[in-house]
């Protein structure tokens, strides 16, 4: 049985009759069913002429709705126009603009209908319009000549676009012109100046408008002003007349104020409601006036109303009939003031009161639609049924038509259909589709069964009951398999089918079954309910002081129930423990190593489960150590002798005897209270007081029954507390404050979840706490719907529309009366997933691996929900150098809040591309956009897979390599480069061939025998080349020259003569060191200069010998050799991450540099003297390294 809720009674029937359609709305979608739009452009459409024209429309239903379409009101034929079509399984069409179509050509105002066999539903009217942006009409703009002090207005005139252009002022070099009091901007695009200035003069006044729609900004020609000032006017009086005459023209002449607009006294303005209301009022004068707005009868709404513009414009926001009435503007100077009164005049378009709801019934059963709407004028209420208007649609004799309500009565299936409810006046309209299913059902239990529960002894349990059924179920809930139905104070039954236990204990645990029955049938579920024990710090940290470096401990010793796996974690001032060996985490403990002051602080031991948290703290105080140790300084000890007096119902005072100080002052003393009727055992901070003071006068709250503590506290601490006072119980009374933290945030589209923090026992005043919960729909003429529940946080509206704001309070009451009246707070019901996607969604490539997104806002009203930002799909389709597909991976980038726009880095060249972009709520995410394919360019290549050098002979290679594995475009060519190495590891002249793409093999001939060469090979797209690869290979030596060259060095005349030549300079040698003994002088340096020797000469760098060198950076630095281990193996096969070498190896110590694709842009180690630079290569100083023609 269903628990009572205290309704008002004059809401009860209606709240009750709601619950019964909503709980019917959610049809399963494998039932039939009528269609109903899920999705639809909005009604003013405007699109770009330049991209295809997507008008939405989508639907459920059962069997799946076909749709169609009309347009100006005749059927649209989609079949007849190749540029039109109906995307699959959806309502949607797309005009194919891109491929010849005119935007103007399909302009008209379009409807969608979807139809089943169980009727039809019709979208809104759907007015297509191309924006528009015209050019500025071409003008002679003549120059503006105006005395200093003067006003001036210039004007804009902007070209009429759809929508309209945004107006701003610029110069010549697209800086915005400087706005203050004096000169500003109009509503209507003029640039104002309420008094000219010499430094206004300049010849660029540039009005520019922009259309947003279609990116487009058009400029008017540049205005010019020419200011001339009283000074300069009275230097060409004086230059014209004698020294007798008398001239000079007065200074500038101040002006009481002038309105430039509005004119006139009074003037009209008629808004709607919902819009944001702007008034305008601009001022000539000097000095410049100041503007100020009053409402005649009132005063400006508060939180709503703006100023901007310098106070020239108010701007008044969401504005609703109430705020119709006459808003004055005052100018005023030092001179006078002038004023002009503006009637304003809100009408409404159409607005819903209650729309109409989709009703589910059972053949033979009654129903209602209701379809209430207000505005200003009032507007009309006609009904449709599956499209057609009512008068003339087929008669059903369960139908009747009662103005805004249709009422059925004994329904039976032939009666389901899809009724349209259209509320028009002169400023709009509102269309609803509800559609009539009647269905013969038996009960459905959407819940899982089995499911489990889990909650804290004392906190709320909440079960779900999720069913549907025709008719109606009846919903009861039973504890254990053959238990018997739960009733009671003890349970709250709410119209969801969800049971709910406000205090759940220990032995709330157990299965609980709920049954679902109706007149076709009975089910039942069974969930089950786990009650644990609530985790707790049964021994909690305590307050310390402790003497630098010193060690300290906390304790914090736990409970928790037995099946609950807790954390423990300790915090230091409510953040992490420092990175510090000194702290010491133990299993129910921490302690702090050799204390130092940076330790002092708040120290907090925090026990997490699944299910609950709890946390105790306290304060570390670290102190230096005592100067002498024949003072102790402590702790003062307890006050004593406490005695309540003057006892009053709100009221008591109480006075101590203090304890002892040793050796350091009481600076306060703390007051603590227990409430021994609700928590005994329990103190609480009552006040503090000045440690000179040992008594005070203590304020009480009803219904408590109060014990006092005192505790003392010095510099280095707090004292024991004294022994409790005696108790005093104070009288109840109605409670003195509300619950806090109100709020409303729905979790299903179609409730309002209202929750609150509860008031403690100690704010209750008095026995017998409840909530008088209260709601209703913000900006709709409705009363407060209320209800009275016990001691919970929580109460579940049902039944809401989605996503609107609701006014809310809650009031609590005991049994000895209301709190005082609740301020009311702003909630809202339930989100609903986007109904729109993004549209105008554009990509711009910036280079190979990144683009740019562009795409327009979705409308905050299709959000259905607090907006959370957009995200982007973007996924690669295929590489376009290479055909074959892969595994779709999709990509997903999120921005935050209303951003438009966003960047998709990490693509990969010469690539086609798909994406989407979706908008984000609390609930989810949107419908995706149409698919936007792109392309990124072509970028250089990766290096050729591999290189293998093979049948080397006396005079060839044969080499052969693999294509890039990634050839990020069209491959135009490979290069290879070459050159010998001389048995010094020195590099000679480098050989370039640039190969075909389509060659994989190459049999380089003409090679020197018995020489090692260094290849190096890339690949190259039209971007540029990219990474290389290096290999080393060796041709062959000739047999009989090698066998020539071993044989000479064993012939016995050789070895003659090298021992002859060895006798000969030894000879030569004992000579000279004779003759030097005897004193002889030897003219070495006149001989060498008379007979230089040939062979101590440096070679010629052309009779194909090596010449001496000498080191650029060090005479004593050797060549470098080449990398051990740089041989190939055997397979000659070169991985690219093996191919590691670089020719810095080979040169004298010269970087090499690379261009940002990996080419290589560096000189190996210096220029060659005879040959011009290959490549890329620099002009860096010569090496020895190249400095040689020819290799042995």
């Amino acid at each position: 049985m269903l628990k009572k809720k205290n309704i008002s009674a004059s809401k009860a029937s209606l709240v009750l009759f709601l619950c019964q359609i909503i709980s019917a709305l959610d049809v399963p979608l494998d039932l039939l069913q009528p269609p109903t739009i899920t999705q639809q452009s909005p009604k003013d459409y405007i699109v770009d002429p330049r991209e295809n024209i997507v008008i939405q429309c989508e639907a459920k239903g059962k069997p799946p709705p076909s749709f169609s379409w009309t347009r100006n009101g005749t059927h649209f034929d989609i079949d007849k126009d190749a540029l039109v079509t109906m995307k699959p399984n959806s309502g949607t069409l797309v005009i194919n603009i891109m491929n010849g179509g005119k935007a103007e050509a399909y302009e008209g105002v379009y409807q969608c209908t979807a139809r089943n066999e169980r009727g039809a539903a019709i979208s809104n009217n759907i007015v297509i319009r191309p924006s528009r942006s015209p050019l500025w009409t071409k003008e002679k703009l003549e120059p503006n000549h105006v005395r200093e002090g003067d006003s001036l207005v210039l004007h804009c005139r902007p070209p009429v676009g759809l929508p309209p252009p945004i107006i701003f002022w610029m110069d010549n070099a697209f800086q915005k012109l400087p706005q203050s009091e004096r000169v500003s901007q109009g509503l209507n695009g003029d640039l104002y100046f309420s008094n000219v200035q010499p430094e206004d003069s300049r010849e660029d006044y540039i009005c520019y408008a922009r259309f947003n729609h279609t990116q487009t900004i058009q400029q008017k020609q540049p205005i010019s002003v020419k200011v001339f000032s009283m000074d300069s006017l009275n230097d060409t009086i004086a230059a014209n007349l004698s020294d007798t005459d008398i001239y000079g023209a007065k200074s500038v002449t101040e002006r009481q104020p002038v309105l430039l607009t509005p004119t006139g006294s009074t003037s009209t303005k008629v808004e709607l409601r919902g819009n944001v209301l702007l008034l305008e009022c601009i001022a000539a004068g000097l000095p410049t006036p100041v503007i100020r707005w009053i409402k005649e009868g009132g005063e400006l709404p508060a939180n709503r109303t703006f100023f901007e513009n310098f106070k020239k414009t108010l701007k008044i926001i969401d504005v609703s009939e109430a705020d119709s009435g006459n808003y004055k503007c005052i100018a005023r100077n030092t001179l006078g003031s002038v004023h002009h009164v503006i009637s304003v005049t809100v009408k409404a378009a159409p607005y819903w009161i209650t729309a109409p709801r989709n009703l589910v019934l059972s053949p033979g059963e009654d129903g209602t639609l209701i379809c209430r709407a207000n505005g200003n004028p009032k507007p009309n209420i006609s009904w449709l049924a599956n499209g057609v208007p009512i008068a003339i649609a087929p008669e059903d004799p369960s139908r009747k038509v009662d103005g805004d309500t249709i009422i059925f009565s004994h329904v039976q299936e032939r009666s389901s259909a899809v009724y349209q409810c259209n509320a028009s006046n002169e400023y709009g309209y509102l269309l609803a589709n509800a559609f009539v299913n009647v269905l013969a059902e038996p009960p459905r239990i959407l819940t899982p069964a089995d499911k489990l529960y889990q909650v804290i002894a004392d906190s709320p349990a909440l079960l779900d009951c999720a069913y549907f059924g025709s008719p109606k179920p009846e919903i009861e809930w039973f504890k254990g398999v053959k238990g018997s139905i739960l009733r009671g104070s003890e349970y709250i039954f709410h119209y969801n089918g969800t049971l709910e236990i406000p205090v759940a204990q220990k032995d709330s645990s157990g299965t609980y079954t709920c049954v679902a029955r109706n007149e076709l049938g009975k089910i039942q579920n069974e969930v089950q309910l786990e009650v644990k024990d609530p985790t707790m710090i049964i021994k909690q940290p305590e307050y310390k002081v402790i003497q630098r470096y010193g060690q300290v401990s906390f304790e914090c010793i736990i409970k928790h129930d037995s099946t609950l796996l807790p954390t423990v974690i300790w915090l230091k001032d409510n953040d992490v423990l420092p990175d510090d060996e000194r702290f010491l985490v133990g299993k129910d403990n921490l302690t702090i190593m050799n204390v130092t002051d940076k330790d002092d602080g708040t120290y907090t031991c925090v026990v997490n489960t699944t299910l609950d948290s709890v946390s105790a703290s306290a304060v570390l105080t670290v102190v230096a150590a005592p100067p002498t140790p024949a003072i102790i300084y402590a702790r003062p000890n307890p006050p004593f002798d406490l005695e309540l007096t003057g006892q009053l119902e709100r009221s008591i005072e109480l006075s101590w005897i203090p304890g002892d100080e040793n050796n350091s002052p009481i600076t306060n003393f703390v007051i603590e209270y227990e409430d021994g009727l609700h928590e005994p055992g329990v103190w609480h901070h009552q006040t503090e007081v000045p440690g000179t003071q040992t008594t005070v006068h203590l304020k009480l709250s009803p219904y408590v029954n109060y014990s006092f503590r005192v505790i003392a506290v010095n510099e280095i601490g707090r004292s024991q507390p004294s022994e409790p006072s005696e108790q005093y119980l104070t009288k109840s009374a109605s409670p003195d404050e509300n619950p806090s933290n109100v709020q409303g945030i729905g979790s299903e589209p179609d409730n309002l979840v209202i929750t609150w923090e509860s008031l403690t026992d100690f704010q209750s005043n008095g026995p017998g706490l409840q909530y008088k919960v209260s709601w209703r729909q913000k900006d709709v003429d409705d009363e407060w719907t209320s209800v009275i529940v016990a001691n919970v946080s929580k109460y579940i509206v049902s039944g809401t529309p989605t996503f609107v704001p609701y006014e809310i309070k809650v009031q609590a009451l005991n049994d000895l009366g209301y709190a005082p009246e609740p301020s009311e707070v702003i909630g809202h019901s339930g989100e609903d997933l986007p109904m729109v996607a993004p549209g105008n969604v554009q990509v711009h490539v910036i280079n190979s691996t990144l683009a740019k997104v562009h795409w327009d806002p979705v409308p905050l009203k299709s959000v259905r929900g607090h907006l959370q930002g957009y995200k982007v799909y973007y996924w690669k389709v295929q590489s376009l150098s290479r055909r074959s597909r892969r595994h779709v991976e999709k990509n997903i980038l999120t921005f935050r809040g209303n951003k438009t726009f966003g960047m998709l880095p990490g693509l990969e060249p010469y690539s086609s591309y798909k994406l989407n972009v979706r908008v984000v709520n609390g609930k989810g995410e949107g419908p995706a956009s149409p698919d936007k394919v792109f392309k990124t360019p072509e970028g250089v290549p990766s290096s050729p897979s591999f290189l293998k050098i093979t049948n080397p002979t006396l005079d060839s290679l044969t080499l052969e390599w693999g294509s890039p594995i990634h050839p990020n475009g069209v491959l135009t060519s490979y290069i290879l480069k070459f050159q010998p190495i001389n048995n010094t590891h020195e590099l000679g002249p480098l050989v370039e061939i640039r190969i075909p793409a389509n060659e994989s093999s190459l049999i380089l001939k003409n090679l020197n025998y018995s020489t090692r060469y260094k290849f190096y090979f890339n690949a190259q797209t039209s971007v540029g080349s990219g990474s290389q690869i290096t290999e080393e290979a060796v041709t062959i030596m000739d047999e009989a020259m090698a066998s020539r060259q071993v044989d000479i060095a064993t012939q016995g005349w050789f070895i003659g003569l090298m021992c002859a030549v060895a006798l000969l300079i030894l000879i030569l040698l004992i000579v000279c060191f004779i003759r030097r003994n005897k004193g002889g002088k030897y003219p070495v340096k006149e001989k060498e200069d008379a007979h230089a020797d040939p062979e101590i000469q440096p070679m010629k760098e052309d009779d194909g010998t090596f010449g001496e060198y000498r080191s650029l950076e060090s005479d004593a630095e050797d060549h470098k050799p080449l990398k051990k281990g740089s041989r190939t193996p055997s397979d000659r096969t070169v991985k690219k991450e093996d191919s590691d070498d670089s020719l810095v190896d080979y040169g004298e110590g010269v970087n090499g540099q690379f261009n940002e694709d990996g080419s290589f842009i560096g000189q190996y180690s210096g220029k060659k003297e005879k040959e011009p630079a290959e490549g890329n290569e620099s002009s860096e100083a010569p090496s020895p390294v190249n400095a040689m023609n020819s290799f042995v």
